[in-house]
């Protein structure tokens, strides 16, 4: 069980890091931000829609209790990692070293805190 506490925290501390760096960058006006969207074709106003749904949902998983409110912001972590890997391969971008390991490496994050927060839970 100690174990399992240990790597849900350090899964959790990651993934709410990750996601919070994310956030950031979409609340702080900024040109490249804007190149980013116009490149992908996406309206500017949905990064900052994400971003609020992002800290909602680390709010959600640091916050005891709420087992439903969790399964929710797990999800649209998912959600998230998943639509933005798509991003990339559809606009053909997706092979590209800088940006493939970290969708990667927040899917590990996600998925490693959610089975740890239910073996957790389940003790």
């Amino acid at each position: 069980m100690k174990t399992t506490k240990i790597l849900y925290w350090v899964f959790t501390v990651l993934l709410v890091a990750l996601m919070l760096f994310s956030a950031i960058g979409s609340f702080i006006p900024n040109p490249e931000g804007a190149a980013f969207a116009k490149q992908f074709a996406y309206p500017t106003y949905i990064f900052k829609f994400l971003a609020i749904a992002k800290v909602l949902g680390v709010i959600a998983i640091l916050v005891p209790g709420n087992p439903r409110l969790k399964e929710w912001a797990y999800a649209g972590f998912t959600f998230d990692m998943l639509g933005a890997m798509y991003s990339f391969y559809a606009n053909g971008t997706f092979p590209a070293v800088t940006w493939a390991p970290m969708l990667i490496l927040g899917l590990v994050l996600v998925a490693g805190s959610y089975i740890c927060y239910h073996k957790l839970k389940a003790q």
